[in-house]
């Protein structure tokens, strides 16, 4: 299983961005799919969740209002829509798959993409 993220960048505060990441592999419908970030000097943190069928999401208290996810199974992608971002967004955003329950713990994931950075800055 690959999993690669795009769409990262520098964004000014308030901005906007949209991450993807897109997986190879017949799995992706079956499995409940993650966004984690990691901020230099800190542990990897939840974002959101969002189950097989897209029907349930789960957000971190700190960015829930401001981000949205979502999946095109079609696709086989998920989707991290950034709004209102502020400075301490700014991270390595890694997508995750193969959970279930809606898990918000790394140890529920079973696969990694390589992350893409974001940097919230004036």
């Amino acid at each position: 299983v690959q999993l690669v993220e795009s769409g990262g960048g520098l964004v000014q505060p308030g901005g906007s961005l949209r991450l993807s990441c897109a997986a190879s592999g017949s799995r992706f419908s079956s499995w409940d799919m993650g966004w984690f970030r990691q901020a230099p000097g800190k542990e990897r943190e939840f974002v959101a969740t969002i189950s097989w069928g897209g029907s349930s999401t789960n957000y971190a208290g700190s960015v829930k209002g401001r981000f949205t996810i979502s999946r095109d199974n079609a696709k086989n992608t998920v989707y991290l829509q950034m709004n209102s971002l502020k400075p301490e967004d700014t991270a390595v955003y890694y997508c995750a798959a193969g959970g279930v329950g809606l898990g918000t713990a790394v140890a529920h994931y079973d696969y990694w993409g390589q992350g893409t950075q974001v940097t919230v800055s004036s």
